[in-house]
């Protein structure tokens, strides 16, 4: 057997301040920044507010602090209610498709102000708490950032089940870290947290009308099982040490994940940082897979002039052809690319006003949905092979008595390239979210303390800002 959990939990308890590339303590307080401000936005959505409702109703100890709500509740409780704030418009940041962040930042902002921890402390916590997450995450096929992997993920009959079951591992580890865990206690941390996760319950929401609130997965609800290893472990109790080492009965099996190379996780551990190399910003509040396509459709309305009365019809060419839009329901909504599109033609701004009850009530909008159909973008497997960054989309609008076309290689807010939403974009989108949960004056302080997040001494203070 590897030693992978072992070596997991050395790289949580021993990585120090300055172990961290400049390059990953500004995307860590970038990625805090754009999580905070999805939860922030939630509180205009019901799902949101009866997030933040249960934890406040439940309370408890008062350790930590539910974003945008006026209560101290215990971490249990804070975890859950920010994590479900966080995933509720589908905007915040991602990891090569997958939500990380929301399944694990929640976990050690809650014990970094539960320890009053500094900042520096929090973004040594949140990154290392990542780059355990996308290790495995790259162990079992999810995020190849190779050309190779990806050719290889391409070739599996079944990539295996969608979900950040895995993710657990790095929350855990954040927490721990918070706690200063030795290797011992960090381990039995890690080993615990795998056994409390969540089922994968993509595949059944995929094949569901999706018109409910709960999405294919509970943030949430998974990091409550973070929070209760890391604060057992460092009680004392013990947890299953071996847990990723053994391919047969260990995490991959009980997971239903059906591939695994281990030599992803423990290559150049803590020398190398992979987490934000398939990062992407989000510009829209919506699925990440016809983002490309929203950059096209928003680049021919501004070129064109185009009103929405003008366009005859829509072709949006994504990674797969897009069929059965949902109808109802914020969570299925952000899968269904019309009304993405039906928002931007009505210059809808984006955010949570493109869930308000107004503009789903909206005749124009329903009216604007039935001009859209989608197709597959042409040689698409190929073109991620080629570069695993790349996302192409495509674009025609029928308008005029003329075609208009439109093409992407690359979507806005892809890390580390042209793409890339800057420092000032990603803070515009910060108050676009907190306008709807806080007063601009604190939306204002709490950017500064997250653009200079190493500078503050106690996380208490931020959280007194994105609060109420």
């Amino acid at each position: 057997m590897a030693d992978i959990t072992s070596e997991l939990a050395r790289f949580a308890a021993s990585a120090e301040w300055d172990d961290l590339p400049d390059s990953i303590i500004h995307d860590t307080k970038l990625m805090l920044m754009d999580h905070i401000g999805c939860a922030l936005g939630a509180h205009s959505t019901k799902r949101g507010r009866m997030s933040a409702a249960l934890a406040e109703n439940l309370g408890g100890t008062g350790d930590a602090s539910v974003i945008g709500g006026e209560d101290k509740v215990s971490c249990d409780h804070a975890v859950y209610a920010n994590g479900e704030l966080m995933i509720t418009l589908d905007y915040s940041q991602i990891v090569a498709g997958g939500h990380d962040g929301v399944y694990i930042i929640p976990t050690p902002l809650a014990f970094a102000e539960r320890t009053g921890a500094s900042g520096k402390e929090l973004i040594l916590a949140i990154a290392v708490a990542h780059e355990i997450s996308a290790r495995l995450g790259r162990a079992l096929g999810k995020n190849a950032i190779t050309s190779e992997a990806v050719r290889q993920r391409q070739e599996r009959e079944h990539p295996g089940p969608t979900g950040n079951a895995y993710s657990n591992f790095g929350a855990a580890a954040g927490a721990g870290r918070l706690l200063d865990m030795t290797d011992e206690k960090m381990l039995n941390a890690l080993g615990l947290s795998g056994h409390m996760t969540q089922i994968l319950q993509y595949t059944r929401w995929a094949h569901t009308d999706n018109s409910y609130m709960a999405k294919y997965g509970t943030p949430g609800w998974q990091q409550t099982g973070a929070v209760k290893s890391a604060l057992l472990a460092d009680m004392g109790y013990t947890g299953d040490s071996t847990l990723l080492d053994d391919p047969e009965h260990g995490f991959t099996y009980i997971s239903g994940f059906n591939y695994w190379d281990p030599d992803e996780i423990t290559s150049d551990l803590g020398d190398e940082w992979i987490f934000n190399i398939r990062m992407h910003f989000k510009p829209y509040p919506c699925c990440g897979f016809f983002h490309s396509a929203l950059d096209c459709f928003y680049s021919l309305l501004d070129e064109h002039q185009l009103e929405p009365e003008e366009i005859d019809h829509v072709t949006a060419y994504l990674q797969e052809e897009w069929q059965d839009f949902p109808s109802e329901g914020i969570a299925g909504l952000q899968f269904d690319p019309s009304h993405a599109f039906a928002a931007a033609v009505h210059d809808i701004p984006r955010g949570p006003l493109w869930y308000d009850p107004e503009t789903l009530t909206d005749p124009a909008i329903e009216r604007f949905k039935d001009k859209v159909t989608t197709a597959a973008y042409p040689g698409y497997a190929e073109e991620l092979e080629r570069d695993p960054l790349c996302a192409p989309g495509k674009v025609e609008v029928e308008a005029r008595g003329r075609t208009f076309s439109a093409e992407r290689q690359y979507r806005r807010g892809t890390n580390g390239g042209e793409a890339m939403l800057t420092d000032t974009e990603l803070a515009d989108k910060f108050r676009r979210n907190a306008e709807f949960a806080i007063p601009q004056q604190q939306t204002d302080r709490a950017i500064d303390l997250l653009m200079n997040l190493e500078e503050v001494d106690d996380v208490r203070t931020l959280m007194q800002e994105v609060t109420l």
